[in-house]
């Protein structure tokens, strides 16, 4: 009963946590250890023809109400919107090199270096079961497929995730409120996943489920992980500087990755365009983006709200947002972050957006979706 009480709290403090605003910005940037791929001497450089936008002009110049210190708009092959208002501290925390957290957006670049994975031959397909691997014994997550875990359906509704029902017993043991994205894998699986059973397959967003699939492959990858990481950012992307994924504590594990990832402005963007790419030329990347997209599922979202990518997009495909409301016909993809940081890439169009946020009170119909749409 104890184990089962602490994996509904677990549930409840994700739920809390997607809700939060300034205190949640993931700073100190130093307090965590970091998975590093260094920046490349040949990193891409943009081409610029720039405009004003009096909408994103307006959300800008009012950051502290609005929460927005970067915008970019890439279209033509070039950046045409160029706007931003970092902060050289933020409650009291230093913003280093101006780095900046994803939320859950890096979730998506889980997913991003998981198809490179595929591609490197680490892992054999998104149908490969994770089967052989000591942390998830005797949890619902063992002998899962990879594709149920990358789509977040992996039937972890009764435990955590967006989809757990809210509970009375869950106002219980207060002070033993785990954070999956602080504390190693293998502890969460040892202490509170023991003798679980996977319910029906639907999707439950889920911080835990992203942090499963990274750690698997880590452990695929096995000594290769930050070279892997290496050849994702510093050979195919370019980006210019250092770019991270944060650990959870260290000691006695070091090595749990977690989702959070840190990035300039202008490496987010290098990114996503590359992402762009690979779609477009049907790389190996892209052959598997395109994979993700087809095996996409419903969310089941019964109110959309006008205020960001996950709740204005019907289906989710690989850790990415697809389908958004009014543009289904087009193939628009979605990465969206707490606190509003969000990238939005048009494959077709050959359109991105970039926003960078201290919290999430900025126009996002006005600047993102309707510029986007048009």
């Amino acid at each position: 009963m104890k184990k089962l009480l602490g994996i509904l709290v677990l549930g409840l403090l994700l739920n809390t946590n997607a809700q939060a605003k300034h205190k949640t910005f993931d700073y100190p940037f130093l307090h965590w250890n970091t998975f590093e791929a260094k920046g490349s001497e040949n990193h891409y450089k943009f081409q610029s023809n720039l405009r004003k936008d009096k909408d994103v002009l307006k959300e800008i110049k009012n950051t502290k109400k609005t929460g927005l210190i970067s915008y970019l708009l890439f279209e033509d092959d070039k950046i045409v919107i160029d706007e931003s208002d970092i902060p050289d501290k933020f409650q009291g925390d230093t913003i280093i090199n101006g780095l900046l957290p994803s939320h859950s957006m890096g979730k998506s670049l889980v997913s991003y270096v998981t198809g490179h994975a595929i591609c490197e031959g680490y892992i054999s397909s998104v149908d490969e079961k994770l089967t052989g691997w000591d942390v998830i014994e005797n949890t619902l997550f063992d002998n899962q497929v990879l594709i149920d875990l990358l789509n977040m359906q992996a039937g972890d509704q009764r435990y955590v995730g967006e989809r757990l029902k809210p509970h009375i017993d869950n106002i219980l043991n207060q002070n033993k409120r785990i954070n999956v994205n602080t504390t190693p894998l293998k502890i969460l699986m040892e202490k509170y996943f023991q003798n679980t059973k996977k319910s029906r397959r639907v999707y439950n967003y889920s911080a835990l489920t992203t942090n499963v699939i990274m750690n698997y492959v880590i452990f695929k990858t096995g000594d290769d992980w930050e070279k892997l990481l290496h050849k994702v950012f510093n050979e195919h992307v370019k980006v210019k500087d250092n770019v991270y994924f944060h650990q959870t504590v260290t000691y006695p594990y070091k090595g749990s990755g977690r989702y959070s990832f840190y990035a300039t402005r202008y490496d987010y963007l290098r990114i996503a365009k590359t992402i762009m790419d690979d779609w477009n030329n049907n790389t190996c990347a892209g052959k598997y983006l395109k994979t993700i997209y087809e095996r996409r599922i419903s969310k089941n979202i019964t109110g959309y709200k006008v205020a960001g990518v996950s709740r204005y997009s019907s289906k989710y495909g690989g850790q990415f947002h697809f389908d958004f409301v009014g543009l289904k016909k087009r193939k628009i993809l979605g990465m969206d972050g707490m606190g509003g940081q969000q990238i939005i890439i048009d494959f077709e169009k050959k359109r991105i957006i970039v926003v960078n946020t201290l919290d999430q009170h900025y126009n996002w119909k006005k600047i993102v979706y309707k510029k986007i749409k048009q």
